[in-house]
């Protein structure tokens, strides 16, 4: 995948973000509970190791919520403006980084669609991209 360095942060802009490191996938999720955390029909987020977000401002004012049946889902964003931003989960060996929050496009393009029959009946229809009905084996 693609290397690069992106920066990013939230609406307002008093949390403020680097990224830079291998990038693992870039998908777009059409669970319900990432169409929830969202408000839109999916979320389309980069996946990187967890070493690879730095924050470089406004750290301490992260807020997160914990979906509590959920083994691992969790949402970061801003307390001030609600923008969603990256989440670092080092007992998962990732970090989530949703693109919309970054200040620039990635060179890299979304690799396909997972969680694909849960997806809402108005959102996106199936394009070029593979869809996974869950997570892609392998």
């Amino acid at each position: 995948m693609t290397r690069e360095t992106l920066m990013g942060g939230c609406l307002c802009g008093a949390i403020r973000f680097e990224i830079s490191g291998e990038l693992r996938t870039f998908l777009h999720c059409h669970c319900r509970r990432c169409r929830k955390a969202t408000g839109t029909g999916h979320a389309t987020n980069l996946i990187l190791v967890p070493d690879s977000v730095r924050w470089t401002a406004g750290e301490d004012l992260l807020a997160s919520y914990k979906v509590p049946d959920a083994a691992r889902f969790r949402t970061v964003f801003c307390p001030i403006c609600g923008s969603p931003l990256p989440r670092v989960a080092p007992d998962l060996s990732m970090a989530v980084v949703p693109a919309g929050s970054l200040d620039s496009e990635p060179l890299a393009r979304p690799l396909g669609r997972i969680f694909w029959d849960s997806r809402a009946g108005w959102s996106c229809d199936q394009d070029e991209l593979p869809a996974w009905a869950e997570y892609p084996q392998g």
